[in-house]
């Protein structure tokens, strides 16, 4: 038994897992520490993992040479591409994964992850010498050493779970919270408030009338997280249902307001604006009559069912009247109820990129205690921190990600510089540059970065290397082959789009919006033999990002134009340089918040809010720009 590590990661959830697995595998000796070795990388929520923007996230993560995706596809038992009706940009993946399985698939992970170790306990408080951190103390009274920590408590800290006027000092249900880690915080300086979240009543199966629900069914394509071709979906897939509220169940919900913590007082912290409790939606929504409830299996096997879109903290009695009035669910039988919990998170702007905080050196926060919301959220959290704790040993250089590289760097540069009111949530409107961050180009992005980090492997930098390849010689196929009408024009016809009256580049047909590759391959010959060329097992992965350079060049060459543009900012140093209560020629807010958040850049000083346009332009006047 060992008590010195490199790095020390407190918490096993989505964003400790993806840290401590990082840091290992980039050669530091780590530490887990967690309160329960049974419930690493528990799914606290719903057991799915992606959706709008945190799909992308979740390939991002895998590009990199994280975990998550490749758990996820292992234990998924329903995949979806969601926006498909709309441009690549908006396509987001998401899996409905079987609980278990999940984290059956990361302890495994984890325990045969080299230079990774486990301790279960509890971690009340660190050690720190000189404003650097050198350890964590447990409750068994054991003192582990260590050169970086990595603070991962998602929800643990303080946490208080509520259902009607009942209230359960804990984490999660059945779970205790944790205690000390704030304290000892807040008496260094360190700003904490609390924020809420809450999840949904779960149900069993064998209560739902099945027949009054509409199917919903996954999909069966070629799409998954992961880019490695040897990982693929394993389980039996099911499908979810649909079902509706109605004006009964919002009678039931709106007499029982009074008992709800939200709104008698009992709760006083944030709650997600974007995943709102069920009677926040009657309440803020007063006009619709109609909520729609998605009945979401917990496992391949199981019969307990989640029911997305009623997350609540009334009290069992009424969540349960209310039920019964969906025609579905007349019979319901209830597993546990939805209940909310508060817990402390810290203001991010105390943060460096890289994670690290100001104050402490040596210590990393990431996940829920940064005040975000989200498994895939709180995931790129933790590889980036593991990642940098791991530099921080070596002394190597800071890894961090740019808001045009990945939503990971939209994330954790909004947390830094923005900070939070509200518990923070990815979408894709929160990216400038949508068109360079989309989920099928993630390896382009990112592989070769963490492959000259020493995160990805050589084997999946080929992989990728491979695929470039092959799409690009895909793409140089179509505009060079020609096509003549003659030999056209009656397949365009069938195919619904108007006939050439001139010969033409194959590249102008795949331009066409009612025209794809496949389609093409199936009347042109030559197209054909050529798909049949590409690796076999990646062929429609292959195809689709080759489509889509083509039918989108024109918009991803001017994106990273603007981007470039604006990039030039963020190569102007600011940190350190302009003593800002000294220029009275910005506003006072400005002055304020440039010395709070202390921007190393003139670019991360624009996004600041209330910084304005001339706030930044006097700014680069007295760098003499």
């Amino acid at each position: 038994m060992r008590f010195d590590y490199d790095v020390i990661v407190i918490g096993a959830g989505h964003a400790g897992c993806e840290a401590a697995c990082a840091a290992a595998h980039l050669g530091s000796s780590t530490l887990l520490i967690t309160l329960d070795m049974n419930k690493i990388a528990q799914m606290s929520c719903n057991p799915a993992v992606g959706g709008i923007a945190k799909g992308q996230i979740v390939r991002e993560i895998d590009a990199l040479g994280g975990e998550i995706g490749i758990v996820t596809d292992r234990s998924a038992i329903q995949f979806r591409m969601l926006n498909r009706s709309k441009g690549p940009a908006m396509w987001s993946p998401r899996a409905q994964s079987d609980r278990m399985k999940f984290m059956e698939e990361w302890r495994r992970t984890i325990e045969n992850t080299p230079n990774l170790f486990i301790w279960q306990d509890d971690a009340i408080g660190f050690v720190i010498e000189n404003d650097t951190v050198t350890g964590v103390k447990t409750a068994f009274g054991v003192e582990f050493k260590a050169k970086a920590v990595v603070l991962t408590a998602g929800t643990f800290l303080n946490g208080l779970m509520h259902v009607g006027r009942v209230q359960i000092k804990g984490g999660r249900v059945s779970e205790p919270a944790s205690h000390g880690i704030t304290e000892q915080l807040r008496e260094l300086g360190f700003t904490t408030e609390r924020m809420k979240t809450g999840t949904p009543v779960r149900i069993d199966a064998r209560s739902i009338n099945f027949e009054l629900a509409d199917k919903q069914e996954g999909d069966n394509d070629f799409h998954k997280f992961s880019y490695m071709p040897h990982v693929k979906r394993e389980l039996k897939q099911r499908p979810c249902w649909i079902v509706n509220t109605n004006a009964k169940v919002h009678e039931i919900l709106r007499e029982g307001l009074p008992e709800s913590p939200l709104y008698n007082g009992q709760i006083q912290s944030i709650g997600p604006r974007y995943c709102p409790s069920i009677e926040t939606k009657i309440v803020t929504f007063a006009d619709k009559d109609s909520h729609q409830l998605f009945l979401e299996p917990e496992g391949e096997t199981t019969n307990e069912y989640y029911v997305n879109g009623f997350s609540s903290s009334l009290p069992l009695e009424v969540q349960f009247n209310a039920l019964q009035q969906v025609p579905a669910l007349a019979n319901v039988q209830i597993y546990r109820p939805g209940y909310a919990i508060e817990y402390d998170f810290f203001d991010p702007t105390q943060l460096k990129h890289t994670l690290e905080t100001k104050k402490v050196k040596n210590l990393f926060f990431a996940g829920q205690v940064n005040g975000t919301t989200g498994y895939e959220e709180a995931a790129g959290q933790g590889l980036v921190a593991g990642i940098n704790a791991h530099q921080n040993v070596v002394g190597g250089e800071p890894f961090v990600l740019g808001r045009d590289e990945a939503y990971i760097g939209v994330l954790i540069d909004d947390l830094v510089t923005k900070g939070v009111d509200e518990p923070y949530r990815m979408f894709t409107s929160r990216a400038e540059y949508r068109i360079l961050l989309r989920q099928d180009d993630a390896d382009m992005r990112l592989t070769e970065k963490s492959y000259k980090l020493g995160l990805a492997s050589e084997e999946r930098y080929n992989l990728m290397l491979s695929k470039r390849e092959q799409r690009d010689k895909l793409v140089e196929f179509c505009k060079e082959f020609s096509i003549k009408p003659a030999l056209i024009n009656d397949d365009l016809v069938k195919l619904g789009t108007s006939p050439l009256k001139e010969g033409c580049k194959l590249h102008a047909l795949v331009l066409r919006p009612q025209l794809d590759i496949n389609k093409l391959a199936e009347v042109i010959v030559p197209l054909k033999n050529f798909l049949n060329t590409l690796e076999n097992e990646r062929r429609e992965e292959i195809i689709e990002a080759a489509e889509i350079l083509i039918k989108y060049q024109g918009y991803i060459d001017r994106e990273k134009m603007i981007a470039e543009k604006v990039m030039r900012l963020e190569h102007v140093k600011l940190k350190g340089k302009l003593k800002y209560s000294e220029i009275l020629a910005i506003s006072t807010e400005a002055r304020q918040k440039l010395e709070k958040i202390d921007p190393e850049t003139v670019a991360q000083a624009a996004r600041i809010p209330g910084i304005s346009p001339s706030d930044i332009n006097i700014l680069l006047l007295l760098l003499g720009r």
